[in-house]
């Protein structure tokens, strides 16, 4: 059974704190794993949260801020000492090459592994496979920063009342499935478009085409908000969103489940984000990340 959820490794920005690690996510997608941005002690919270190096097909860094990257070495290493029995694939800003080079490479180590490294130069479809195309959209940071979204390719759903009406049951079920029309009937009389899922990484930006681009009909967003909204000054000056931003950005985008994560340690209240983000007229699902926790990706609508 193919399992797609969202593991919450760590949630603090530019430093950790007591409750908080670096960030560090991964998505669990039919049977891959998607890393993003492994900040320091990420290894250490994937042993926490049950996350092996072995589940690991791609590593996806939205830009070189040492809270977003540093723990590159260390997941890298680890890769490689675990001899993963697949290629990994990492994408990152081509801009930041000699970053990824000197993290690759801060120590000594065996390399046991092939490790493909697919820069980021421009928007677009970075890989498909055959159950997502991963897409990049460029945010607005200090440095340059891109999010990802991952789309599944559309599906049929079948209507059982328009097979019936059609005489259709049985094994002709699948053969039309497979061969697209049967005795006249074609798919598009007894079944309709299935959207595939959407989901979307936006980390440290401020508002841009690139959030709403990537968050356009997610079934769940993960994005950034560092600042509350009476910080919204500080959060312009250091290229970030407030929870109102987060949240008003996903409501015009439709998005079916937000995650608010990278809160700033100048925050006691995380209560005070999930209210921000209901004020600011976000009305679907809400999390407010935590170390450690897990979110399911929502069943098709």
């Amino acid at each position: 059974m193919s399992v797609r959820e969202f593991v919450v490794l760590g949630t603090a920005s530019q430093v950790p704190t007591r409750h908080r690690n670096h960030n560090g996510y991964v998505l669990r997608w039919d049977g891959e794993g998607i890393m993003f941005d492994p900040g320091e002690g990420t290894q250490r919270q994937m042993l926490r949260a049950g996350v092996a190096a072995h589940d690991l097909n791609r590593i996806c860094v939205t830009h070189f801020h040492g809270d977003h990257s540093l723990g590159l070495a260390g997941v890298i290493q680890r890769i490689n000492l675990d001899r993963v029995p697949h290629p990994v694939t990492a994408h990152y800003p081509a801009s930041g090459r000699r970053f990824f080079d000197r993290l690759r490479y801060a120590t000594a180590y065996r390399e046991t592994v092939r490790l493909a490294e697919e820069p980021v130069a421009a928007d677009g479809v970075l890989a498909r496979t055959p159950s997502y195309a991963l897409e990049a959209r460029k945010l607005s940071h200090p440095v340059e920063s891109y999010g990802y979204r991952l789309v599944e390719p559309d599906g049929r759903r079948m209507l059982p009342e328009r097979l019936a009406a059609h005489g259709i049951t049985g094994p002709d079920v699948g053969r039309l499935q497979r061969e697209g029309e049967l005795n006249g009937v074609t798919l598009d009389d007894v079944s309709e478009v299935r959207r595939g899922q959407r989901f979307a990484f936006v980390m440290d930006t401020r508002l841009c085409d690139g959030v709403h681009v990537l968050a356009e009909g997610c079934d769940l967003l993960v994005i950034e908000s560092t600042f509350l909204d009476e910080d919204a000054g500080l959060a312009a000056d250091h290229g970030h969103l407030t929870a109102g931003q987060a949240a008003r950005a996903a409501a015009d985008a439709g998005v079916r489940h937000l995650v608010l994560t990278h809160f700033s340690q100048r925050y006691s209240d995380p209560g005070e984000f999930e209210r921000q983000a209901r004020a600011a007229g976000f009305e679907g699902e809400l999390t407010i990340a935590r170390d450690l926790m897990r979110v399911p990706v929502p069943k098709r609508a």
